[in-house]
């Protein structure tokens, strides 16, 4: 009795000293996660703490004489954290990176995505890293795989140096670090990519700034020195350069005279303003005549012409030569240089190309603003205010051209009663005059557009018929005068189209004005415009020089003519870049088809929408128009009169919210710029509610977000200023209206 009291004394004990034990090494286990998570916390950024944190864990919790942390880059697991190794062996790891194989532990482990381990590394006939095992002395070994979204991106790996295999519990927490290692690998990548993206982005925004400041100080000044040196300043700061300089050609002498230089020693300057840079015996005059940039990453190793000699002489390395040219004439050259020897990078070149675009058109504005300072006060004082007015137009002029534009037009519809004589012309002069400006303000803008890779276009529905004669009849004059005959031809079937006029005839205009010019005298150009299915198409048939097959796609290039023509032909080389553009904009495609001396054929399709009608059951006649401009809303609200429709008011994002679950209407006219909650928040809470989600919302609004619009569920979107045409029909489009009475008088 006392015996079996006693063994079960001694069994009782020895299951308590086991259970705290375990208890032991869970507390060990949480403290160590413990200090992961928070060396995670405190170094989000810095992968070295987190990291050595993990791996002393975990060679501390695995009762192991060393530890190891590799990450997986081009095929093989590089070293980059090791606790408890020799230096030799650290040093061999790191000049022999392990590959993923089955003759490693790493490499199993990768292989199979599983935590595995080798209870010998001698015993193991697959085991092949002798080499290391004899350096390092270990015997057993277990590794994980560090696995994001089911990829290896590294593993963790922990030895013994005798036979002692790992329990399972050990291999648990190996998992569970290398899992946590496998994140803070990935969060510090995310935050090296969104600091790349940020610091990618202040560089695109600098270079911006730098060009809007070139425009401000080209637009605001007519000091062609302080131009010059904006120039320079600036073409030296984009490229990172350490110098540069702006030279003008002189076309009686065929030399390049200096006119401004930034971060140069007087000394030098001097001597460059001295020296003979002429154009058949330099490379800037190699660069103007190839009207291209030349690159010279060291100039120890090309022969000095006397412009390179004498910068050489005063320490600088190498330079890059941009030409600047305008209409096939050389205006100067854009050099910019570096103190040490290096490569200039295609991105850099390209840069500097569009720099010298606008750098180009800089200089030649102020040369005749130097002339017109000197010929005329009276012409100085209007030259200086127009450019002051360039300068400070903005979107914001959109707001009052809408009024004028809108409300002239509704009174010219008679909408609110009869006019006299007096009283239409007037209100013609007012409506013409708007038009006009706003399609200045387009023009203006256009570049700026085109450079960040958007532009809007305004729909409406006109006559094919009367754009493409209207087109002709602006180049007729010059056709005739070379004995071209040009003419027109428009599939009878063919009556309106829906798309954007101006911009469609800026294309048109493009393609006829090339052709004109590249056909030779007694030549004849037509213009054809046909229908194909659903698409209209466009096509300019010319009997021109016609283009090479190798120039068919870079004649679509900037700043290219593709061998139609010699370089002094008039013309930027942007009209075909910016027309395909447009066209694709528009929803269509450009081709060119050319036999070289027969002619080529310039074509592009456009998508008919011509005489669509909808069916008189879609219309519901309600619409609420959300919008607490009241100018504008008066404005719609006269447009929709005329389109038996009912229209509810709302002057604000709740009120509106109201209106539309009250009436229930066929479209939602919404303004984002409203008071209290805004369009967006309008816009969301209307297509999370069941009762609203499928009324159709049409943005009308100042604020150009048709991507955010478009992800949020709008059915249209509208930038003002909004013709009546292009707002009746989008509510077409969407199904609200059957009948557009009076659209197009």
């Amino acid at each position: 009795m006392g015996g079996r009291a006693l063994a079960g004394g001694v069994g009782s004990k020895a299951e308590h000293d086991r259970l705290r034990g375990q208890l032991a090494a869970l507390t060990d286990q949480f403290a160590a996660a413990n200090e992961v998570l928070s060396a995670v916390g405190r170094s989000a950024g810095d992968p070295d703490q987190v990291l050595t944190t993990i791996v002393e864990s975990a060679r501390r919790l695995c009762r192991s004489q060393a530890a190891q942390l590799y990450l997986f880059e081009d095929g093989y697991y590089r070293l980059i954290k090791a606790v408890g190794m020799p230096d030799a062996a650290i040093r061999y790891l790191t000049e022999h990176p392990l590959p993923m194989d089955r003759g490693t532990m790493v490499g199993r482990a990768g292989l199979d995505r599983t935590t595995q381990q080798i209870p010998d590394v001698l015993a193991d006939p697959g085991y092949n890293r002798q080499d290391l095992q004899r350096l390092a002395g270990f015997r057993t070994t277990m590794g994980a795989p560090m696995l994001i979204d089911d990829e290896v991106v590294g593993a963790l790996a922990v030895w013994r140096n005798e036979v002692s295999p790992f329990d399972q519990r050990e291999q648990n927490l190996v998992t569970a670090f290398a899992g946590q290692a496998a994140m803070a690998v990935n969060s510090v990548k995310l935050v090296q990519e969104l600091e790349a993206r940020g610091a990618e982005l202040t560089r695109r925004i600098t270079e911006l700034e730098a060009l809007r400041e070139v425009g401000e100080a080209v637009n605001s000044s007519l000091d062609v020195t302080k131009v010059l040196s904006t120039i320079a300043k600036h073409a030296v700061r984009i490229s990172a350069t350490d110098g540069g300089s702006i030279m003008e050609y002189d076309d009686v002498t065929q030399c390049f005279l200096v006119r401004s230089v930034y971060q140069t020693d007087p000394s030098v300057i001097e001597r460059l303003r001295t020296t003979r840079i002429h154009l058949d015996e330099t490379l800037v005059g190699r660069a103007a005549k190839l009207g291209r940039p030349l690159a010279v990453p060291d100039l120890s190793t090309v022969d000095l012409d006397p412009h390179l000699a004498v910068l050489y002489e005063a320490g600088w390395r190498s330079l890059v030569a941009v030409p600047l040219l305008r209409e096939g004439q050389i205006l100067g050259s854009l050099v910019v240089r570096r103190k040490r020897p290096g490569e200039f990078s295609a991105e850099t070149l390209t840069l500097l190309e569009m720099f010298a675009d606008q750098s180009t058109l800089a200089l030649l504005n102020a040369q005749l603003f130097r002339e017109l300072k000197q010929r005329s006060a009276e012409l100085e004082v209007a030259s200086r205010h127009k450019s002051e007015f360039l300068a400070s137009m903005s979107h914001e002029l959109r707001t009052p051209l809408n009024a004028v534009l809108g409300f002239s037009e509704v009174l010219l519809e008679r909408m609110f009663g009869e006019l006299n004589e007096r009283q239409e012309e007037y209100l013609r002069d007012i409506h013409g005059s708007g038009k006009h400006l706003l399609e200045l303000l387009n023009e203006i803008l256009d570049l700026s557009k085109v450079e960040a890779g958007r532009m809007e276009l305004e729909y409406s529905t006109f006559p094919l018929s009367r754009l493409l004669e209207n087109t002709a009849a602006m180049l007729r004059e010059r056709a005739t005068a070379h004995g071209i005959e040009l003419r027109v031809e428009i599939d009878p079937a063919i009556d309106q189209v829906y798309a954007d006029e101006l911009r469609l005839k800026q294309v048109v205009l493009n393609l006829m004005t090339n052709a004109v010019k590249f056909t030779g005298d007694g030549g004849s150009v037509i213009v054809r415009a046909t229908r194909s299915g659903a698409d209209i198409h466009i096509a300019v048939t010319d009997t021109g020089r016609g283009v090479p097959t190798e120039d068919r796609e870079r004649i679509f290039e900037s700043f290219q003519q593709g061998g139609r023509g010699p370089s002094q032909e008039e013309g930027t080389g942007l009209g075909l870049t910016l027309s395909r553009r447009i066209v694709e904009l528009l929803g269509g495609r450009m081709w060119l088809e050319s036999e070289v001396g027969v002619g080529s054929t310039f074509g592009f399709s456009l998508r008919s929408r011509e005489n669509e009608r909808p069916d008189p059951a879609l219309s519901v006649g309600d619409v609420v128009i959300i919008e607490d401009d009241r100018p504008s809303l008066e404005l719609m609200t006269a447009y929709l009169s005329g389109a038996a429709l009912r229209v509810t008011v709302a002057g604000d994002g709740q009120t509106g919210l109201d209106a539309v679950r009250r009436v229930r209407p066929a479209a939602v006219l919404l303004d984002i710029r409203l008071p209290g909650i805004d369009g967006w928040a309008v816009l969301q809470a209307l297509k999370a509610e069941p009762g609203t989600r499928d009324i159709p919302v049409i943005v009308v609004s100042i604020v150009d977000e048709r991507a955010r619009g478009a992800a949020l569920g709008a059915a249209a979107y509208l930038v003002k200023p909004v013709s009546r045409d292009a707002l009746l029909h989008a509510l077409r489009a969407v199904g609200a209206v059957a009948d557009f009475e009076g659209e197009d008088r």
